[in-house]
């Protein structure tokens, strides 16, 4: 693989900038003049609407910032674009994330874009869900697989541990789950009720569904949130992690919602969004979903910054079985005393987060844990 000496990042057409390499292990970035004059920061905390060249740092993005760390797969993708590279001939261990950009070129998450482009995607196509979910698993437990070019073009730019694909239905693009090793059978069905939950709680989930099987009780579906149709077509929406935004790796549990939710208010200067925050905070807590690490929270900038839907809620645990984003610094069992803290400390009405946090832990209690006593999380 042949790396470029510069890579341009666009937006919806729209040059955004440059990207060069700088002392080996790290970049520099800079904006271009147009987009200085009619965009907007992709990143407000690292990579201000400046003329000028920023540096990023080696640190935790391996020299890249961590807006262009999103593009990037993770996990699953990683694992597939890994793959691929072998395939062609390539040592993944030594294409550094600048040049992996490269690989991402139109497919990444959000809307950003990157040329030029290190094509490894074929055009093949796979509509049976049951037959990629054991291609996956293949995939998982080191075996051949004989469709790697096929779940490569359909969940190369994908991230998270789950296996997953990317679908078009009613032309809109769907992301489809998979069980990952040790996943029980029917975690495709949990993850479908507790965004139904969520949803019940008032808090805003993109469109879900849940694709039939006839290997397990189904595989979970969520619309993409960053494509949207429009009379013109599809539009990409940018979208950036709270791990972009505040430049920290989300491996490393080093967050707490009471940051979490000042950082809402910094970027939307809006109450509404700060109280969707307060209630995806409180779901979390009552259903038991601790893998709420910072790139599990994102936000999309469409004219203004706002809280992305939410996704990723499972019943899950995190380092030690506590919460990766801590509750008033309190991780292992956080109560509604902490839960009140942290209102108490972004300067909301406690009436208004008791409401909210009585709201959500009578829903969730109703709702999802009569289902969960007849599976096997219970």
């Amino acid at each position: 693989m042949k790396t470029a000496d510069r890579i341009e990042v666009f937006l919806n057409g729209k040059k955004v900038g440059t990207m060069v390499p700088y002392q080996k292990r790290l970049t520099a970035f800079e904006y271009s003049e147009e987009w200085l004059r009619d965009g907007f920061s992709i990143s407000p905390f690292s990579l201000p609407l400046q003329a000028g060249v920023k540096i990023a740092k080696v640190d935790p993005f391996d020299g890249i910032f961590g807006i262009f760390a999103d593009s990037l797969p993770d996990g699953w993708g990683k694992l597939l674009v890994d793959r691929m590279l072998r395939k062609a001939g390539e040592r993944p261990e030594e294409i550094d994330p600048f040049s992996r950009l490269s690989i991402v070129g139109t497919s990444g998450t959000g809307a950003l874009e990157y040329k030029p482009v290190y094509n490894l995607k074929t055009n093949e196509h796979i509509d049976d869900l049951d037959r990629l979910a054991e291609e996956c698993r293949k995939i998982l437990q080191t075996e051949d697989s004989g469709d790697l070019d096929t779940l490569f073009a359909m969940g190369g730019s994908s991230g998270g541990a789950r296996p997953k694909v990317t679908i078009r239905l009613n032309g809109e693009e769907w992301i489809v789950k998979f069980p990952s090793s040790g996943d029980p059978a029917d975690i495709g069905f949990m993850e479908y009720e507790y965004n139904l939950c969520a949803r019940d709680c008032g808090i805003d989930i993109p469109g879900i569904r849940l694709f039939p099987s006839d290997l397990c009780p189904g595989y979970f579906g969520c619309i993409r949130f960053d494509r949207v149709k429009t009379p013109l077509g599809e539009k990409k929406i940018h979208t950036a992690s709270v791990s972009a935004l505040l430049e920290t790796s989300h491996r490393i549990p080093a967050l707490d919602y009471c940051s979490l939710l000042s950082l809402t208010w910094q970027l939307t200067k809006r109450e509404d969004e700060v109280e969707k925050m307060f209630t995806l905070m409180c779901f979390n807590v009552f259903a038991h979903n601790r893998d709420d690490h910072s790139n599990n929270f994102s936000f999309v900038y469409d004219g203004g910054w706002r809280l992305s839907p939410a996704y990723d809620l499972t019943y899950s645990n995190s380092v030690g079985g506590e919460h990766a984003t801590t509750v008033a610094g309190e991780g292992k069992n956080p109560t509604i005393k902490d839960i009140l803290a942290v209102a108490k400390k972004i300067g909301m009405k406690e009436s208004r987060a008791k409401q909210i946090e009585e709201k959500v832990s009578e829903t969730v209690n109703e709702r999802l844990f009569g289902i969960m006593k007849k599976s096997r999380l219970s």
